[in-house]
């Protein structure tokens, strides 16, 4: 799955609630794999579906409307991704096709973990952030439109700017994970390693 990108378009869904956490945005049962695709199915598992087993829809979610059924830009409450630690739920994401979720506040280890999935977290005041829900939600088939590279989100005839360390930025232009971003240093960890062996009674 390719994570990188600079630039995004994408429609956007309103699930417009506080706390949501990594076990609602992806229930325990499913992270039964540790490859990260497979889980966008179950995304919202608890929510999305009337049945355990995921074959009944639920109508009612926002995710299962025509209009939304194909968004990447999640418009959230606030402390969205709080709870457990675990990088399922952003592979959830990011396997459903989010690129973009946009709230007021965000869980710290899931911000982290978001970006290494290529997800960026757009944190806008309260104001701003149901600002863009109710143009959402009041004009079909609108788009929303990320720039990395100056920090813009535009919804639209507004323009929001917004902070995201380079940090997370970087890896997301680049779609480093942990394990890029270890092998940029390939050359000096082979020279370390032979240093290291040659120093060896």
């Amino acid at each position: 799955m390719n994570r990188s990108w600079t630039t995004h378009k994408g429609f956007a869904a309103p699930l417009f609630r506080k706390d949501i956490d990594t076990d609602q945005i992806l229930p325990k049962q499913f992270m039964k794999k540790v490859e990260r695709t497979g889980f966008g199915i179950h995304l919202f598992h608890n929510w999305r579906y009337l049945d355990e087993e995921g074959k009944i829809p639920n109508p009612d979610f926002i995710l299962n409307r025509h209009r939304y059924s194909q968004a990447s830009v999640l418009i959230a409450g606030e402390n969205f991704g709080c709870g457990s630690s675990r990088e399922h739920a952003p592979w959830a994401l990011a396997d459903f096709g989010f690129r973009v979720v946009v709230a007021p506040s965000f869980a710290d280890i899931f911000f982290g973990n978001c970006a290494k999935n290529g997800i960026a977290l757009v944190r806008l005041s309260q104001e701003e952030v149901e600002e863009i829900l109710a143009f959402v939600e009041g004009n079909e088939g609108s788009v929303i439109s990320v720039d990395l590279d100056t920090l813009v989100l535009i919804a639209g005839e507004k323009k929001y700017e917004f902070f995201l360390p380079e940090s997370a930025s970087g890896r997301i232009r680049n779609g480093w994970d942990d394990v890029d971003l270890t092998m940029k240093y390939d050359s000096k960890i082979q020279e370390f390693e032979s240093v290291l062996e040659n120093d060896v009674p």
